[in-house]
């Protein structure tokens, strides 16, 4: 993790997002004191999306509506 300065993090914010796309983990100082932490939205690797549908295959499995309908639960409110 590299720390850099507001006035070097304003200025190169491109450059900086570029790393921190590559998985890199910056913290922002202001006058040498830390104020903030860039780091990747999804840290490591993202999920395979056939895993994640059948995730949710699973999960619509376990759990039912009790025999409402989507929109009942709209109207109610719920969704």
């Amino acid at each position: 993790m590299i720390t850099v300065g507001a006035y070097e993090a304003k200025t190169n914010l491109s450059r900086l997002l570029e790393r921190v796309a590559q998985g890199e983990r910056i913290v922002i100082t202001k006058h040498g004191v830390p104020v903030a932490v860039l780091e990747p939205v999804f840290p490591g690797s993202r999920r395979d999306p056939k895993e994640v549908i059948a995730a949710i295959e699973a999960f619509g499995e376990e759990h039912s509506l009790d025999g409402l309908s989507l929109r009942d639960l709209i109207e109610e409110g719920r969704v």
